[in-house]
């Protein structure tokens, strides 16, 4: 397990630490911007070959990477001829899209891959209800388990995704289900009822529901076109994204705890595990990651690439640079910032782990 979970977290980290690179790595290029490293991992080189002026490298430390571009400091001495091609000569907007890129290309690879996913095909819940209990809106308006909801309000249904949208968008308006029982088609009116619910922060909600639960043995593998698909792709990259921004929110609010968030050993369990379930479940966990970097990537901290965004956007408004002592102090907060942060999730890891040597450490400095 141990093997499995070290391998797949390489490949898993590795895809998304090369779309990441790869956008800033593309975006300079074709800009016109001298690229002199792209290296995956950090520290020591492992291998490395140099094509051209740019050396592409594999590094010891596999969480993370860089893309070293000509004149990204200002410090460095550059020939008359190399000046043209150097970073911080460049209008702000092409610097601002070189730094975005990253992010961007992490977006992009979530994409493609639930694009291909949907395309293959994804299981999805039908319509076939399994369970309704005493006392709901749904056993009152008389309907049973093993009827099938073909339509709602006159509209044709066939997902159970369907059924939720419905309900919910109904606000409490009476509704006018279709059902099939036994080759036979019925029409049933009912009210759907507000229930107090929790939402995925733990938060209670007041929630429309009728009563129904569907059947997971029912499932069918629904697969689509490659423009639905594609559209799709981009409508569930769209709601994981909320998502994770809302999530960080809620852990500055202190509605989630900051002690779900996981680092290199957590990622690596998770990505061991999904490898065992299928090649689908790693490849969708690894697009949720990618968004997750993404989105973490866009923080305004200095020393990420929202805090260069963050500059650059100061530098477009003023028409000149922040200067450079500013900018440098911003950039020595932000990677103490980014060291705590790291170190916080790696004991949020190892606390999950269990080891009794660290759980009594730990408990002799919290007590």
């Amino acid at each position: 397990m141990i093997g499995i979970s070290i391998i797949s977290v390489i490949i898993l980290l590795g895809i998304l630490i090369f779309a990441h690179e790869f956008g800033h790595f593309l975006v300079a290029k074709y800009s016109g911007v001298g690229v002199l490293k792209f290296s995956l991992g950090f520290g020591p080189k492992l291998v490395g070959k140099k094509i051209g002026e740019t050396e592409y490298l594999i590094s010891w430390v596999p969480l993370g990477g860089y893309v070293k571009l000509l004149g990204e400091t200002d410090n460095e001495e550059l020939a008359e001829e190399d000046e043209k091609r150097s970073f911080l000569k460049q209008p702000v907007w092409k610097k601002a899209a070189i730094v975005a890129a990253g992010p961007i290309f992490n977006f992009l690879l979530a994409i493609v891959i639930f694009t291909i996913v949907y395309m293959a095909g994804v299981p999805t819940l039908t319509t076939y209800i399994s369970g309704v209990p005493e006392g709901t809106p749904a056993f009152e308006a008389g309907i049973k388990e093993g009827d099938v909801i073909t339509a709602i309000d006159g509209k044709k249904i066939t997902r159970w995704e369907e059924i939720k949208e419905s309900i919910s968008k109904s606000d409490g308006s009476e509704l006018k289900l279709t059902i099939t029982r036994g080759g036979e088609s019925i029409d049933v009116p009912l009210k759907p009822r507000l229930y107090k619910d929790k939402n995925i922060f733990g938060e209670e909600i007041d929630s429309y529901k009728i009563g129904v639960s569907p059947s997971l043995d029912r499932a069918v593998v629904e697969r689509m076109n490659p423009f639905l698909a594609f559209w799709t792709s981009l409508k569930q990259t769209w709601f994981i994204s909320k998502l994770t921004v809302l999530s960080v929110v809620k852990i500055f609010e202190g509605v989630v705890s900051p002690k779900t968030l996981g680092g290199p050993i957590m990622i690596a369990q998770i990505a061991g595990a999904q490898v065992k379930e299928g090649i689908v479940p790693f490849v969708l966990f690894m697009a949720l990651l990618s968004i997750n970097l993404a989105i973490l990537n866009l923080l305004p901290i200095p020393i990420l690439d929202g805090g260069h965004l963050l500059f650059f956007l100061v530098e477009a408004v003023t028409g000149r640079e922040i200067n450079i002592k500013w900018r440098e102090m911003a950039q020595q907060v932000g990677l103490v910032i980014l060291i705590a942060l790291t170190i916080f999730v790696f004991i949020m890891d190892i606390e999950r782990l269990n080891i009794k040597w660290f759980d009594d450490f730990n408990k002799f400095f919290t007590r």
